[in-house]
Order: C-alpha cells, then sequence, then structure tokens
C-alpha cells in the first residue's frame, strides 16, 4: 500500500470514530410539580374581576407587542424608545454576542489545525551541510536554504470532550439569549408600570387642583359671611387652612412624579433633563389579559427557559469531565517543500512528509479528576434546584397579581360606593352650614373625606393598571421558548 493510502485510511479512521462514545447522562428537562389549574381562577368572585379572561381559540398568548393592548399611544412610544436605547439590554445583547462567539470558537475542535512556518536559512563554511535532511555544499560560500513546510494536528473526539464542549456553550449561548429577552420584558414591564404610575399621579395632582378651586371659593364665602356677621373669625382660619393643606398635598405629587419620570428616562436612554412626559390623567383602562393552563409558563417565560438551558449545559459538563478519564489521541502530520533555490522549491524531488499520532493518558493525578467529575455533578443538581426554583416563583408571581387583580376590582367597586357617599355627606353639610345649623367644621371634613375618597379611587385605578402589566410580564409577555431556536 502506498504511503499516501496509509495516511487517507487514518484520516478515515479518526472521521469515522468523531462520532465516539458520549459519556454525559442523556438529558431530560427536570420534572416540576405543575398544577392543572392557576388557584386564583377558581375563586368565586372572579367573574367579576377586570384585567384577565380565559383563553380563547387562537388567542391563548399574547403576541410580539404586548403593551400594545392598552391603546396608549405615549405608552407605544416610550416602549419602542426603550427597546431600541436601553443600555443595560445593549450590554446584555453584547454577551450574548460574545456567548455565541465562543460557541464558533468550540466548534473549531472539531477539525484539524493547520500551519506553516516558511523559512530561509544562510549558512555558511568549507565543508557540506545538512539542513533539515537537504545537503547543501558551499565550498567556503554562503548557501540559502528555502522551506514551506505545512503542519497539521487533529485530536479525535472518542470520548465525545469536544461535543459536550459545543454542546455546554450552546446551551449557554441559548440561556444568555433567554437572559437577555428577559431583561428585555423586564424593562417593558418597568416603563409601562412607572407611566401608569405618573397617570394616576396626574390624576390625583387634577383632584387636587378642582379642590384648591372648591376651597378657594369656599373660603371667599366664608369670609363675606364673617364680613356679615354670620360665621365666625374660627371658620375663616380652618377655610384658610383647609386650603393651605390642600395645597402642599397637590405640590408634594411633584417629588414622586419627577423621580418616575427620570426613571423612564434613563429606561429608554435619555438624560434625565432632557427628558418630559406631558400631565394627563390616567384614562387607560385594565384590559383583559389572555393565558392559558400553568404548563404553559415553562414555554412562555424568558426566565424559565434560561434557568432550564443551564441545567442542559451542566449536564454537558458532566460529560466533558468524565472524559478526562479516558486518553487523549491526537493525528499529527507534516508536508512541505525544501530546496536550495527558490525556483525549484515546489518540485516533486523537494517535498517531504511525515505522518503520525499520539497517545496522553493520566496515570495518576491523586483525585483530581473525581474531583472535577463530583463538582460537575454539584453544578448540575444546583441548576436543577435553581429551575426548579423559578418555576415556583413564576406561578406565585401570577398568583400573586391575578389575586391582586381581583381584590382591586372589589376595592373598586367598594370605593365608587365611598366616593358617592361623600359627595352625599359634602352636600349634606354645605345645606346645614347655609342655614346656621352646623358649624364650618363638617364642611371641611365633608370635603376631606370626599377628596381623600376620591384620591384613593384613583391610586386604586393605577394599582389596578399596574397589577396587569406585572400579570403580563408574570405570564412572559409576548415571548415565545421558540425563539431560542435561531
Amino acid at each position: 500500500m502506498q504511503p499516501s493510502g496509509k495516511i487517507w485510511m487514518v484520516v478515515w479512521a479518526g472521521v469515522i470514530l468523531l462520532a465516539g462514545c458520549n459519556f454525559a447522562p442523556s438529558y431530560l428537562r427536570p420534572q416540576v410539580s405543575i398544577p392543572a389549574n392557576f388557584k386564583e381562577l377558581k375563586h368565586a368572585d372572579l367573574q367579576n374581576t377586570e384585567g384577565w379572561k380565559d383563553a380563547e381559540p387562537k388567542e391563548h398568548v399574547l403576541r410580539g407587542k404586548w403593551w400594545e393592548v392598552f391603546g396608549d399611544p405615549q405608552l407605544k412610544a416610550l416602549e419602542e424608545e426603550g427597546n431600541a436605547s436601553n443600555q443595560s439590554v445593549a450590554a446584555a445583547f453584547a454577551n450574548f454576542l460574545a456567548a455565541r462567539a465562543v460557541v464558533k470558537q468550540s466548534r473549531s475542535l472539531f477539525f484539524p489545525t493547520v500551519t506553516t512556518t516558511p523559512s530561509v536559512t544562510k549558512s555558511g563554511g568549507r565543508q557540506g551541510t545538512s539542513v533539515g535532511g537537504t545537503n547543501v555544499t558551499n565550498n567556503g560560500n554562503s548557501a540559502t536554504l528555502y522551506s514551506l513546510p505545512f503542519d497539521a494536528t487533529w485530536e479525535l473526539d472518542f470520548w465525545g470532550r469536544i461535543k459536550n464542549t459545543v454542546q455546554a456553550n450552546a446551551r449557554t449561548a441559548e440561556a444568555g439569549f433567554a437572559d437577555l429577552e428577559n431583561l428585555r420584558l423586564t424593562v417593558e414591564s418597568e416603563v409601562a408600570v412607572n407611566y401608569f404610575q405618573i397617570r394616576a399621579l396626574d390624576g390625583q395632582k387634577q383632584l387636587f387642583e378642582s379642590a384648591v378651586v372648591a376651597f378657594r371659593e369656599s373660603l371667599e364665602l366664608t369670609k363675606a359671611r364673617f364680613q356679615t356677621g354670620i360665621a365666625s373669625d374660627q371658620d375663616v382660619a380652618q377655610a384658610e387652612a383647609q386650603l393651605n393643606t390642600t395645597q402642599v398635598q397637590a405640590t408634594d405629587l411633584g417629588i414622586q412624579r419627577a423621580q418616575l419620570e427620570h426613571a423612564i428616562a434613563v429606561l429608554i436612554g435619555k438624560s434625565p433633563s432632557m427628558f418630559y412626559i406631558p400631565i394627563e390623567p390616567l384614562q387607560t383602562k385594565p384590559q383583559a389579559v389572555p393565558f392559558d393552563v400553568p404548563s404553559t409558563l415553562l414555554e412562555r417565560r424568558p426566565d424559565i427557559a434560561a434557568a432550564e438551558r443551564r441545567v442542559a449545559a451542566a449536564n454537558a459538563q458532566i460529560g466533558i469531565a468524565r472524559a478526562a478519564y479516558f486518553p487523549t489521541v491526537t493525528l499529527s502530520g507534516s508536508a512541505g517543500f525544501q530546496s536550495s533555490t527558490i525556483a525549484n522549491l515546489v518540485s516533486g524531488p523537494s517535498l517531504a512528509w511525515s505522518v503520525g499520532g499520539n497517545l496522553a493518558e493520566t496515570l495518576f493525578d491523586a483525585g483530581r479528576r473525581r474531583g472535577v467529575t463530583e463538582q460537575a455533578w454539584a453544578n448540575y443538581q444546583n441548576t436543577v434546584a435553581n429551575y426548579r426554583q423559578t418555576v415556583l416563583s413564576a406561578f406565585q408571581e401570577v398568583e400573586d397579581n391575578l389575586s391582586t387583580l381581583r381584590i382591586l376590582s372589589q376595592e373598586i367597586r367598594e370605593q365608587a360606593a365611598a366616593v358617592q357617599s361623600s359627595q352625599r355627606f359634602l352636600t349634606l353639610a354645605n345645606d346645614r352650614y347655609k342655614l346656621g345649623i352646623d358649624s364650618y367644621l363638617n364642611v371641611i371634613t365633608a370635603q376631606t373625606t370626599l377628596l381623600n375618597n376620591q384620591r384613593i379611587a384613583v391610586n386604586l385605578r393605577g394599582l389596578q393598571m399596574t397589577a396587569t402589566v406585572q400579570l403580563v410580564k408574570a405570564l412572559g409577555g409576548g415571548w415565545q421558548r421558540g425563539r431560542l431556536q435561531r
């Protein structure tokens, strides 16, 4: 058999054995106890709850830009800016690209590494010399040797070490992509929550401004009654105190609104000093959020997907650790040309080649490989526990927000009744004061009660909107696990 035939036999043997053994355990997604239905969906009061609905055919998940269900142009514009300019998202995207590049690096290990080291060597002396197996006679004159070698090395993946390295890096990159999407969803939800909180504050600001106008009118009326001797100076002082207190409360809302506005600016990648949201009371109504059975959370939440991909990566790391018990087999070969003249460098007589292989095995390491394998198993168990905890936390978040929406719906109905009662109380107090039956203190009490109840009603609406956003986030927004397959 010709030497070149032997070379190809060795190469093909390496290719056949490349599939080799795989010492990683067969991977299955860790089992998690999943309820058949969400607890809150079976509650007797849920039929009166705003912000949720049963899944319908072809509508069992939110898709894409989930914030568009609220129909708020200002919120839509903010979300678009946040997706394009948030710096935390940009950093996470760069991390994902780096992880994907690591996968490309590890895949290169499947193939031979070929190098070349061209050289030109000058030598002198009166006797013949031999350079690289080529005899050069110079008779006292300097001689030149041209060399163009090519060297190749190839580690055969008999035990699946390279394959599992690629698998581990690929799963880690997928986890990084899921982390990116989870961060993106978090930013989107924070923008929406802060936005609705601002709108709720604007609603409260509107209430206070209306109250200030009403209280100023009451003060003028009380002063007029005092000047005619009907009311006392004490009534005037009470009216002034109420007006000033209400103005302070209205001004105080500006602190929280400014901070929320600054937070949104940072979330969408803008300087707070160059960003402003026009004042507009909360008008957006809670939207029905469609969702399916609890098991869909495993497919819809990017944080769950990230945790599961890390379990898969840890599983592959076990195979890498186990492969260290077996020898490393490496093929090596070289071929090239050597000649004393560059004109004859690439020619048959100048060709030289060699091929061979080596086997490396660790005979004694004082338990190092065993320790590495035990560490890999422990890391795997750690990722399994983290995955299960992430799933449990996801169920908790959904149940929390469903119960919040249910209770808030009941509170809003009860608060609406309280506002109506307060309005009637104020009407009666004003009438009795004008007739001289009661003191002005009753009017102030009635006005304060009405304002507080109206403020609570607006605040409850704001909480309802933020709970709806949090429910959307808990359900995974518009993300789907299939997006990992990129």
